[in-house]
């Protein structure tokens, strides 16, 4: 298997001093996490690195792969007009993709989008430093059920393993908005419940678990990244490896989880 790297982070523009300034104190574990994380995706050496966020362009009723050949960091909308990082994207791995996605019938729109959304900018500008010559490839999740999110990891992963390339994946996503009164949504008890029990499914690998919480139990909790998780265990379904948490907090009533696999 071509698979050397799954990592899961959260993408608070704030971490960037040129948006956050003061703030980014408030998220330093967050960075520190993110600084472990990019030593450990560097050894890994990729060739690919497959971004699952969830505030891409969006559909639906379809799973998005961005096919631009070429990206660009954009955090315009919060400020920042100066920092940029440029990729190129990889077009003969999309096309595989789009061949394997549509064989399993499987919903999928093609997008080609330059600049990336904060979702997928936040963790690659932090985790590419040193990455100059690996490309990447953007995927969005949608409003389909949640096995049919696994079986979609299940069909990248077909592709990965089938790819003579080196492929790292990052789910990128923001746990509960609703963790304190302050919360962008505002308080849920079911925020807290959410966070801690996504954090046991993903230290067990736990499909079953995921798929059997309830869509009012997620609803209420307000996150923004339980479908980006859901394609992560699709594509690491079968695989072997261990789980590592670098982090968890939640300065602004949002849960900020840095995490990855060991393979």
């Amino acid at each position: 298997m071509s698979l050397v790297f799954a990592g899961i982070t959260p993408h608070p523009p704030l971490l960037l001093p040129t948006i956050g300034k003061e703030e980014t104190k408030k998220v330093e574990k967050t960075k520190k996490a993110f600084l472990q994380m990019e030593q450990i995706l560097y050894a890994t050496h990729p060739d690919v690195i497959f971004i699952i966020s969830p505030h891409g362009s969006y559909f639906a009723d379809a799973f998005t792969l961005n096919v631009c050949p070429e990206y660009e960091t954009d955090f315009s909308e919060f400020g920042d007009i100066s920092t940029k990082t440029k990729f190129k994207g990889d077009s003969a791995l999309a096309y595989k993709i789009r061949k394997a996605v549509s064989a399993q019938n499987l919903p999928l729109a093609t997008i080609g989008e330059k600049k990336l959304d904060h979702g997928s900018s936040v963790p690659l500008c932090f985790l590419t430093s040193h990455l100059k010559n690996t490309t990447i490839l953007q995927f969005g999740f949608c409003n389909l059920t949640a096995k049919q999110h696994i079986e979609f990891g299940n069909v990248l992963q077909e592709v990965i393993s089938n790819s003579n390339k080196r492929i790292a994946v990052i789910a990128s996503g923001d746990m509960s908005h609703a963790l304190t009164s302050d919360s962008p949504a505002g308080y849920s008890p079911d925020g807290k419940k959410f966070d801690t029990k996504i954090q046991d499914l993903l230290s067990h690998q736990s499909i079953s678990g995921m798929l059997q919480l309830t869509p009012e139990f997620i609803d209420s909790s307000a996150e923004c990244g339980f479908r980006s998780l859901l394609i992560l265990m699709g594509i690491l379904q079968g695989v072997n490896c261990s789980y590592r948490q670098l982090n968890y907090e939640a300065p602004y009533g949002v849960g900020y989880l840095s995490a990855y696999y060991e393979i």
